[in-house]
């Protein structure tokens, strides 16, 4: 197996630090223009002072110009000037990273938006004015060691526990904000937009995604349904009962033979046994006959029309018990494919067309037909009524017995209203009892059998997968042994996490070791990640908040 050499090693690590500090070098920069805003809004003061009667005419000049010279849109402007506001107001720890490059705008905008519950304690006089504080340096450091998406579930969490009750109010209060609202998106498309509870929309997300799996998997186990209204729409027409074997065949009353061929075809308007055996043995003199005196016929009639008994005849393929059909072309068999031998190509099967969609369409479609006609069509897999959603929340007992209103937690996600978790406590038949440490880290959970509790225990503290920036959830994640099992790895709780598909390949033994990672789980329960080139990353294990 072939190694890097260190020139090897050198060129690419030279490629990741420098990409590492552009990065930084943006976020400064962002940091930059966020300030160049910030001192556009005291202008924009100055301005309201001087005519306050026109306060929002002069607000939304200043935004509708900005927006055009930077070719963003007004919303997104908005939320920039709002974003900045509040940052060299209330968050001067987080502009310092910012500034420096710790963080990303993304990061700033997740601050700013889960602060915003404990800036509105404090100016009600619910919570210290030093809580804001509080909030500031403890969301910078959980975002200078995450991405946006993690510091997302951090941030709220952070801000649900400082800031105490309000966050059960402001759920109380949201939930009367439910709405679903359509806007056209362009070339024939809409994008419906539901506002709903956070556990529901998780849980939706979830049922789709498995739904949408599960007809991924069934796509070569399905059968063709064929349409009756579309079989044939041609002139002449097949109906659902000429393909049906307990049909009876009898003559169709909508076909006249004898004024559709002409003087030559009334001899074989009705066919019998004997007919066909003058027919075979004298099939040259009627053709030479029959054929000739219904020719003048047709052409006097219609060149088009119905062909003559003589050529009924000929183009007949008999069979055996006194059965027959005709070949509907005689001239081009020679041009036609056998079912039997080459079923792909033959025109003479139908063929189902292939379900080529990506899952995004897929659960497109799955939520259009669960919404419109309350089941999955049958037409793209079956079975699907027994996938149900799954979401992970943690509750303390206190709060289930309706002692206390203690928020709790939606896995992943953040906090959750104390009444949404009860409800979904009294549907569940799967319970996991935890014990945390005084700073909020699962130590243990309940035990069964030893599997059972250990798989439970890991799903209690990874959460999602354990890739630093990885959200993907633990039931689509697989259990790893950090150290392989088949070298001596023990099946315990210090050598097992949670990594999602597409991490768990990184360190997988058959993977080149030029490009192979390495992780190690440590006794407080984070993951040491080691690149190819041996560069470490940490993944922390996710904190329980404990609300007060």
């Amino acid at each position: 197996m072939v190694s890097f050499t260190p020139d090897d090693v050198e060129q690419r690590q030279v490629l990741l630090d420098s990409w590492v500090q552009t990065r930084r070098e943006i976020a400064a920069l962002e940091a930059r223009a966020a300030g160049l805003l910030h001192e556009r809004l005291s202008v924009l003061d100055a301005d309201v002072r001087e005519s306050p009667f026109h306060r929002d005419a002069i607000h939304r000049s200043m935004i509708a110009e900005y927006s055009a010279a930077g070719r963003v849109s007004t919303g997104s402007v908005e939320y920039a000037f709002t974003d900045t506001r509040d940052l060299h107001g209330w968050l001067p720890v987080a502009r310092a990273a910012f500034e420096g490059g710790e963080i990303t705008a993304a990061h700033v905008r997740e601050i700013v938006r889960a602060g915003g519950i404990v800036r509105e304690a404090v100016i009600e006089g619910r919570v210290d004015a030093e809580t804001l504080s509080l909030f500031d340096t403890a969301a910078t450091v959980a975002a200078t060691g995450d991405n946006p998406a993690r510091t997302r579930a951090l941030v709220r969490q952070i801000a649900a526990a400082l800031a105490g009750e309000t966050l059960v109010d402001r759920h109380t209060r949201a939930k009367s904000e439910r709405t679903v609202t359509m806007r056209p998106a362009g070339d024939g498309l809409a994008l419906l937009m539901v506002v709903l509870p956070e556990y529901l929309a998780t849980a939706i997300v979830d049922r789709l995604t498995r739904l949408a799996h599960e007809i991924i998997a069934a796509r070569d186990d399905q059968e063709p349904a064929l349409d009756p209204d579309l079989l044939d729409d041609g002139p002449d027409p097949i109906y659902e009962s000429d393909i049906d074997p307990s049909a009876d065949f009898g003559p169709r009353a909508d076909i006249d033979f004898n004024s559709r061929a002409g003087a030559g075809s009334s001899a074989v308007s009705d066919f019998d046994s004997s007919a066909r055996a003058d027919s075979r043995a004298g099939e040259d003199s009627r053709a030479g006959e029959d054929s000739r005196a219904g020719e003048d016929s047709r052409a006097g009639e219609d060149s088009g029309a119905f062909d003559s008994g003589a050529d009924a005849v000929a183009s007949a393929i008999f069979g055996e018990s006194d059965t027959f059909t005709t070949d509907p072309h005689p001239d081009l068999t020679a041009d036609l494919i056998d079912p039997l031998t080459d079923p792909a190509h033959s025109l003479d099967i139908e063929h189902y067309p292939a379900d080529t969609r990506g899952i995004d369409e897929i659960r497109a479609d799955l939520l259009t037909d669960l919404l419109l006609a309350s089941d999955p069509t049958a037409a793209h897999g079956t079975g699907l009524d027994n996938i149900t959603a799954r979401i992970q929340v943690t509750v303390a007992a206190t709060t289930i017995a309706d002692a206390d209103d203690r928020p709790a937690e939606l896995d992943g996600h953040g906090p959750l209203h104390p009444d949404a978790a009860r409800a979904l406590a009294g549907g569940s038949s799967i319970w996991t009892r935890l014990f945390t440490d005084p700073t909020g880290m699962i130590t243990e959970t309940d035990t069964y059998t030893p599997t059972a509790s250990m798989r439970r225990h890991l799903r209690a503290r990874d959460q999602h997968c354990r890739f630093p920036g990885c959200r993907m959830p633990v039931h689509r994640c697989e259990i790893d042994h950090n150290h392989d099992h088949a070298k001596g790895g023990k099946t315990a709780l210090c050598n097992l996490a949670h990594f999602c598909t597409g991490h768990h390949v990184l360190k997988h033994p058959d993977v080149d070791e030029r490009h192979r990672w390495n992780a190690r789980l440590h006794p407080d329960g984070s993951i040491r990640w080691t690149s190819p080139l041996g560069n470490t990353y940490v993944d922390s294990a996710p904190r329980r908040v404990m609300f007060v």
